[in-house]
């Protein structure tokens, strides 16, 4: 796979210098999430079809390798730029004047700032409600829960002002413990960060409410390391591979809110082309659908 990331020693200059027109640059902090990473790969099938050159950066977390990126391929004068699973806010600067080169700046699960065209995601409140009320529903509308967060995402940050919401309205759920999950390597940090919890409380945890599915991945593997009787319910939100095989595998895990990854990177191919064709995006803002998934709708049944 032609990347960025392997030039940016020195042949990110190369890639400014031999720029075509049809070149697409995709850049994000967090290419090793599984979510990420699906988005970015049907990007790039889809954008083959069109024959453009998709050129992908991972900044692995770092946001300040990101704003210099971005500048990087702005002056390389592509196509167009694509930030995926990135607040543009936190490098409003770079994708302000990315902009006013007049290269549109087209953002996936994310959220708008000024100089991005478009921003295509799913609703990320409405996610964070479906977690929520799915799992105090399975909780039997009481008991302590724990929080794994990431506020620096702004879909992530919705899904949590959702989750405030949800518990001002379901006064029988208690938060007895949370932790702000770092990224890269959520699965480790969050597995970790319940090992404790689970030390400190026990049996008092009756609930994990998952921001998103590798929190929740971390979680189960630490109740199955350190409390393999705890009857608490996990809850995340994603439809990763993964977490639907511990889904159906009858695990600590219940359920997990699909997002239509695919379907938001196929409608970003297509909004581009559009825009490159020299017409103005009908709305700012795309939402694309999601639903539950759980055992019931996996057909699975558990004793």
């Amino acid at each position: 796979m032609r990347t960025l990331t392997t030039l940016l020693a020195a042949g990110i200059f190369q890639f400014a210098a031999s720029a075509h027109a049809e070149d697409i640059a995709v850049l994000t902090p967090y290419l090793s999430s599984v979510a990420t990473n699906e988005m970015i790969e049907t990007f790039k099938t889809e954008s083959a079809a069109k024959g453009w050159t998709v050129n992908v950066v991972d900044t692995r977390g770092d946001f300040q390798q990101l704003a210099s990126r971005v500048e990087d391929v702005a002056n390389a004068g592509v196509k167009a730029i694509v930030l995926v699973s990135v607040d543009p806010n936190q490098i409003g600067d770079q994708v302000a004047a990315a902009a006013d080169k007049g290269i549109p700046v087209i953002v996936l699960d994310g959220a708008l700032a000024k100089g991005v065209a478009i921003n295509i995601t799913t609703d990320n409140f409405a996610l964070g409600s479906l977690l929520s009320d799915y799992l105090f529903k399975a909780m039997g509308d009481k008991g302590n829960i724990v929080k794994f967060f990431h506020s620096a995402h702004p879909g992530v940050r919705q899904r949590e002002l959702a989750l405030d919401k949800a518990l001002g309205e379901h006064p029988g759920i208690k938060v007895i413990a949370e932790h702000y999950v770092q990224v890269p390597g959520p699965i480790d940090n969050a597995r970790q960060a319940m090992e404790t919890f689970v030390r400190q409380y026990g049996d008092e945890i009756n609930g994990v409410w998952a921001a998103w599915d590798e929190p929740a991945i971390g979680a189960l593997l630490a109740i199955q390391s350190d409390k393999p009787d705890s009857k608490a319910l996990i809850a995340g939100i994603d439809g990763n591979p993964q977490a639907i095989d511990l889904i159906k595998q009858c695990s600590n895990l219940v359920a997990t809110v699909r997002q239509d990854f695919p379907g938001i990177a196929r409608t970003a191919v297509k909004e581009i082309a559009a825009v490159i064709e020299g017409k103005k995006p009908e709305k700012s803002e795309i939402f694309v659908s999601a639903n539950v998934i759980d055992r019931a709708s996996l057909g699975v049944s558990c004793n």
